[in-house]
């Protein structure tokens, strides 16, 4: 092992979080939280969750910036030396969620970051010229996407679309069949996968064969934050470590993806809006119980109809591909109440010891031997799940 190999760390990241509102209650997500702040995100990750990397993807917002230029000037935080906002060990990526519609094709959201606070700045002030109300979270922007791109990467930025799957504004769920429709290839850092796909899944469709994959919590809500994450291995947590990773570059890299069964998303399977069942075959012109022909289109479904457009029998998962582990968060967990998760997390820190560090043995000396071997049975994947669709997530079943 190389010195510089061994230098690096295990760090776990959670790129897509919005804010709900600014600190003087502007609003910013206006389905986020009201106690989703910029403050507020980077104590919850830093003190609870144990996230050391988070992208705060509506930092474009003026309110916003505002916002952290005075966390800056206060001291609370900084500006890290290798890009983003640093908190305690927690650092705060600045990022933009926006919304494009190509002429001929759908909606898609994009992700964007920026290397410091002076690119977000000055990507702003380009952004307020093509967008109706630069205040608010994943505004339209009167651009083609490629445009974007260039805009997002003359910048020295990241581009990454956003949970490409999911049946409304998104690359493949409502916008093209192929990424290169809209966008360039060439200047995609990664694509995030989305709360109801998985690597396997996406593996069937062929364009993406080259991009890494990145699984984020797209979080509304503080407790909603790291229900989706990444382990990535970096010096540090930073803007210039992870673009590294995201090319596998000098070591650094993504050593697993973390998600929820694919089961668990609210988009999982096609779902009828008349009669609310869930299809369980590929034919959803109409719904087999009803006949209706109002349906929402499962990420599995549509995954398996760009395959089958594409001839793609079986998903590639190359050998340079990371492992996707299913994680239940503790949320979702029947026995783990807010009283219980309080008493776990005095004793082991943040969530991201109990779930991934803590034995079964630990975690039943403080919430019981039931919860345990809940929360050991997540982990390892073996927990009865019902599926999800139509906008309602799954859940888990029954104990084990």
């Amino acid at each position: 092992m190389t010195r510089q190999a061994a230098s690096l760390k295990r760090v776990f990241a959670d790129l897509h979080l919005h804010i709900g509102r600014t600190e003087r209650g502007e609003p910013v997500k206006i389905s986020g939280s009201r106690d989703l702040t910029f403050r507020n995100i980077a104590h919850e990750a830093a003190v609870r969750k144990g996230i050391s990397l988070l992208g705060v993807i509506d930092c474009h917002s003026p309110g916003v910036q505002r916002d952290i230029e005075e966390l800056l000037l206060t001291g609370e935080m900084t500006e890290a030396e290798g890009g983003g906002i640093r908190y305690r060990d927690t650092v705060i990526l600045l990022g933009a969620e926006i919304e494009v519609r190509d002429a001929g094709f759908g909606i898609a959201h994009h992700l964007a970051y920026m290397p410091d606070f002076a690119a977000m700045r000055d990507f702003t002030s380009w952004l307020s010229k093509h967008m109706r109300n630069v205040q608010l979270s994943s505004q339209r922007l009167y651009v083609p996407a490629r445009e974007l791109q260039e805009e997002v990467k003359g910048r020295g930025g990241l581009f990454v679309p956003a949970h490409i799957f999911t049946p409304h504004k998104s690359l493949f769920g409502s916008c093209s069949d192929k990424l290169e429709d809209t966008l360039d290839p060439g200047i995609v850092d990664a694509v995030e996968l989305g709360l109801s796909s998985d690597s396997r899944m996406a593996g069937f469709i062929h364009g993406l064969d080259s991009f890494p994959f990145v699984t984020n919590s797209d979080a509304h809500s503080l407790a909603k934050i790291g229900r989706e994450y990444n382990e990535l291995r970096l010096a540090e947590p930073s803007f210039r470590e992870l673009a590294l990773a995201l090319r596998g570059d000098e070591g650094r890299g993504i050593a697993a993806n973390y998600g929820l069964n694919p089961v668990l998303g609210k988009y999982h399977r096609t779902y009828c809006l008349n009669c609310g069942s869930l299809a369980e075959e590929q034919d959803h012109e109409r719904c087999a119980q009803c006949g209706s022909q109002k349906q929402v289109r499962g990420v599995l479904d549509r995954i398996m109809e760009l395959a089958e457009q594409a001839g793609r029998k079986s998903p590639y998962i190359p050998d340079t591909r990371p492992p996707y582990v299913y994680q239940v968060p503790l949320e979702f967990v029947p026995g783990i109440g807010r009283k219980t998760l309080d008493k776990l997390l005095e004793r082991f820190g943040t969530e991201m010891n109990i779930l991934h560090d803590a034995s079964e043995a630990e975690i039943a000396e403080t919430a019981g031997e039931s919860a345990a071997a809940m929360i050991v049975s997540a982990r390892i994947g073996t927990l009865a799940l019902e599926t999800g669709g139509g906008g309602k997530y799954g859940k888990v079943a029954k104990r084990p």
